[in-house]
């Protein structure tokens, strides 16, 4: 259907307005063309028009879904709605559900729906939809509304104008080869391991040789896009083991150089990662697990979701709040999108100037960005080199309580409207709205229009460009200020950015002053500049997180680290941006905790800013903070040490009566519990103290002595364990070692379990008998199959079998235990009857057809990981990807099991036929 010109009667009629929006009284227009008052009519038409379940869609999103079952749109002749659909006219979006339920995601799956993440705790499903449907699921009286998919952007710093940069993506199976012939060259040869240019810029590399701190018992993890390649940063020693948030490795490559950095300055920290790139709801979720699962003391990201609110803390800043509140450290970017100072920024906030200036048919009026009472400029012209750029604009209203109705409007020099975002607010939405840029952004500009309601202070920026005076006389209009959401929270600590080495070797835009150089190989001191892109500050809130008014101005960045870079990660060698410089601060903060255990996050924080280098203005400034963090002059601060980490291994069993490995009814094993110093320093006088819950099982001696146990020894000491003659084959028995040293880390402990008798070589086999079974392609719930397990009790060994009678790589082939056409897209768990999980497989084999007798056992030489095509199809015997199968045998065996596998990239796809869990008793 035609989207109509404002003198135009047949305004969309067949659609019919339920709730229409109503806009303040139309002013005098006086500066803005006719043409651009004409087409932004025809798009607050359509606003006006909106039916109930519309009202509650993203008016992007209702554009495209009408501009796809209505006529022609010859009102619009240069309008881009930004919506991504695909060939088979699906989008992705976001579900903001009142109330979360396992209702709503059958109905969206019911619709056509590919579920791509959930959040019970934030009440979002995340799916790609079609376009079509998108309305009905908005329909639905749970859904608050649906929103184009939250989408984020990481803050490393490339080449726009570098056309190699810009260059079509690979597909899925070229990135699979990619990595394929990457990790071959690093297992045929061994290489130097690169180390960041930021270990002797921090002077990182002096403060771990002259304090002998290492990271030891500090657990370092990062959020970003993915770790794809992280099985070639491993095979080249540029990484050790990562515990990775199961599901949870996302796609890319910029986690892994980050880790990377990690690992060069603090190489001794345990490392963990989540995505943070499965949208805004999954983000906070994942940053919750890596603290409250896997432990994490330092969290960092360099992340910004684009509806992330500068006046508010939401659901991200949330969840970095809480892990700060239970004790963890939390760094975060402070992005690339420029500063005042250095004449980059392409960011103006301030409150909403009413000019007075109508706008179309039924619009309010435009915002005077002009501050000149006797002049007025309706619109802020982006530079020329501002193409592909994300615009947002907020305003200050509570988040979900908006009654204040804003849009948004890019305009070219002609007078045409190019892209738009005219959400609707009537008391329920975000203060939002959001637009891109097209690919050449010459002679456009901005126009914020207050559709209803009252003049609010507003933010308006750009992540990827500037404001710039235009050819034809309009001027820029620029505040500091850029800074904000999660890197903003109060728990974060947000990081900027200076080079550590050579130069950025491009300019931001052409005509640019040149780039800052770093010290390497010395380290930094009062000279250094900052980046010209890293973002300025400070942020001022104005509500509280449940939206009571709270007004705050905080100081942010907090602090200055490297960037500039090098690692072994293709596309991150070197490694510019905020992006590099957060998790430099991190590592630095790591190896502090790893000298002075006890510290407080506070106590680290003050650390870091007490000792940083100030440079550029005189105290803390709004684009660097405190200044360069060092790590030599933090460690003294703090008075570091090297930290002993002495920890019980698992018991070795000599049973007295007939010399087994096995503790049996009515005997007395030799029980030896090693104990391993892998800390920075010794362990003086240990001792250990070996205690069990068990009813009726002995210990003697209850401790011992272990004496002193320098860096890297492991020293032991034998217990009598004693079973009464009344336990029964297959029962359990825990054996808890407290080991107590000298130093802050003391006192650890460990439990072990065991189960009484000896393991029966006999397996007894439970296969899954149903029908094939399909792999829902590109949805994270996946799909599973049940294995009943019945007469066995507790088990000693399991294994699990992707079974098969004829291994072939043939599409759709009947005869494998699972075929699928993309293995790489697949991640397979096998789940216990009591809820614990192990990771069989997780996204390996790349482009390669069909699993088939492949074994999965805890004996066997090597995981399921790190494999090509070129093993297709997939065979033999292998270890869990991660995690044991051992780790499944502390509760008794017989119910239900469950086998799931899920297919989280699009295109291909595949069935389960056969598989099989094989468990062994006690005799």
């Amino acid at each position: 259907m035609k989207l109509a010109t404002a003198g135009t009667a047949v305004l969309l009629a067949a659609l019919t307005a339920v709730a229409p929006a109503n806009a303040d009284p139309v002013k005098a227009s006086k500066s803005i063309t006719d043409r651009t008052a004409a087409q932004i009519a025809a798009l607050q038409s359509i606003k006006k028009s909106l039916t109930q379940a519309e009202s509650k869609v993203d008016s992007a999103l209702v554009v495209e879904a009408r501009k796809r079952t209505q006529v022609g749109t010859s009102a619009l002749p240069q309008v881009q709605t930004g919506v991504a659909v695909t060939s088979k006219s699906t989008t992705l979006v976001d579900i903001r559900a009142k109330q979360y339920s396992q209702d709503l995601v059958n109905a969206v799956r019911a619709a056509g729906g590919q579920i791509q993440a959930v959040s019970e705790e934030n009440r979002t499903v995340r799916a790609e939809v079609p376009v079509a449907k998108v309305a009905e699921i908005a329909g639905r009286s749970d859904v608050a509304r649906v929103e184009k998919g939250s989408d984020a952007m990481t803050q490393d710093v490339k080449n726009k104008r570098d056309n190699k940069s810009r260059k079509q993506q690979p597909s899925k199976a070229d990135k699979a080869k990619e990595i394929e012939r990457r990790l071959a060259e690093k297992q045929m040869s061994v290489q130097a391991a690169k180390v960041s240019e930021s270990d002797k810029a921090h002077a990182a590399e002096q403060a771990r040789g002259s304090f002998h701190v290492t990271g030891v018992g500090v657990k370092l993890c990062a959020l970003s896009d993915g770790i794809n390649s992280v099985g070639v940063s491993q095979a080249a020693g540029e990484l050790p083991a990562v515990d990775v948030l199961p599901g949870q490795q996302g796609s890319g490559d910029e986690g892994t150089a980050m880790l990377e950095i990690l690992h060069d300055i603090a190489p001794n920290a345990e490392l963990g990662f989540a995505t943070a790139f499965n949208g805004d709801a999954s983000f906070a979720d994942n940053i919750k697990k890596l603290r409250f699962q896997l432990g994490c003391d330092v969290i960092v990201d360099d992340v910004i979701y684009f509806n992330e609110s500068p006046f508010q803390d939401g659901i991200i800043a949330r969840a970095v709040d809480a892990v700060a509140a239970d004790g963890a450290l939390f760094f975060s970017s402070a992005g690339n999108q420029g500063n005042v100072a250095d004449g980059t920024a392409g960011h103006w906030e301030g409150q909403f100037v009413d000019s007075g200036v109508g706008v179309g048919k039924f619009a309010g009026t435009a915002h005077d960005f002009n501050p000149d009472p006797n002049a007025k400029q309706l619109f802020n012209p982006l530079s020329n080199f501002s193409g592909d750029t994300p615009v947002t604009l907020h305003w200050a209203d509570p988040l979900g309580q908006s009654f204040n109705d804003y849009d948004l409007y890019l305009v070219n020099a002609q007078g045409n409207v190019v892209t738009f975002s005219q959400n609707n607010q009537d008391g329920t939405q975000d203060p939002f709205e959001r637009l891109n840029t097209p690919a050449s952004s010459t002679g456009t500009r901005l126009a914020v229009v207050k559709f209803r309601g009252d003049d609010k202070y507003i933010d308006l920026s750009l992540f990827g460009g500037r404001f710039a005076d235009s050819n034809d006389g309009l001027k820029k209009f620029v505040t500091p200020g850029m800074t904000r959401g999660h890197s903003a929270a109060k728990g974060a600590i947000s990081v900027a950015a200076a080079p550590a080495g050579n130069a950025l070797p491009f300019d931001l835009e052409p005509g640019d002053p040149a780039n800052p150089k770093g010290p390497f190989p010395n380290a930094y001191d009062s000279t250094q500049k900052p980046e010209r892109f890293t973002s300025d500050g400070p942020r001022k809130t104005f509500f509280a997180p449940d939206g009571t008014p709270l007004a705050e101005t905080r100081q942010k960045p907090d602090i200055t680290a490297a960037d500039g870079v090098t690692t072994s990660v293709p596309g991150f060698a070197p490694f510019f941006g905020t992006s590099a410089s957060a998790p430099n601060a991190a590592a630095i903060a790591g190896l502090i905790l790893s000298g002075n255990p006890t510290l407080k996050p506070a106590d680290v924080k003050e650390a870091l800013v007490a000792t940083a280098i100030d440079i550029v203005e005189s105290g803390v400034d709004n684009r660097t903070g405190a200044g360069i963090v060092m790590a030599d002059k933090a460690l003294a601060y703090t008075g570091a040490s090297p930290q002993a980490l002495a920890k019980a291994q698992r018991p070795t069993i000599v049973n007295d009566a007939d010399g087994s490995a096995f503790l049996k009814p009515g005997t007395t094993a030799t029980v030896t519990v090693p104990v391993a110093n892998n800390g920075d320093g010794t362990a003086a006088s240990t001792s250990v103290v070996l205690t069990t819950p068990t009813a009726g099982v002995t210990i003697a001696p209850r401790s011992k002595f272990y004496g002193n146990i320098d860096v890297g020894q492991t020293v032991s000491n034998t217990y009598k364990v004693t079973v009464p003659a009344t336990a029964g084959l297959g029962s359990a028995v825990k054996l808890e070692a407290r080991v107590t040293f000298a130093g802050s880390t003391s006192p650890t402990a460990a439990s072990f379990d065991y189960r009484v008798g000896e393991p029966s070589r006999d397996f007894k086999t439970f296969a899954y008998t149903g029908a094939p079974v399909a792999i829902p392609d590109n949805d994270v719930t996946g799909v599973s199959v049940a294995v009943p397990v019945t007469g066995v009790g507790a088990a000693s060994s399991l294994k699990f079998s992707i079974d098969g009678a004829t291994c072939s790589t043939v599409e759709g082939a009947t005869t494998v235990g699972i075929d699928h056409t993309f293995v790489g897209d697949l991640t397979g768990t096998l789940t216990s009857p009591s809820g614990k999980t192990v990771t069989l497989f997780a996204k390996t084999g790349g482009s390669g057809n069909n699993l088939c007798q492949v074994v999965f056992d805890d004996s066997a030489a090597a995981p399921f990981a790190n494999l090509g095509a070129d093993k297709a199809p997939f065979t033999g015997s292998w270890k869990p990807a991660s995690g044991s199968l051992a780790s499944l045998l502390s509760d008794q065996a017989d119910g239900t099991w469950t086998f799931k596998v899920n297919d989280t990239a699009t295109t291909d796809k595949g069935s389960i036929r056969s598989v099989t869990l094989l468990v062994a008793g006690w005799i």
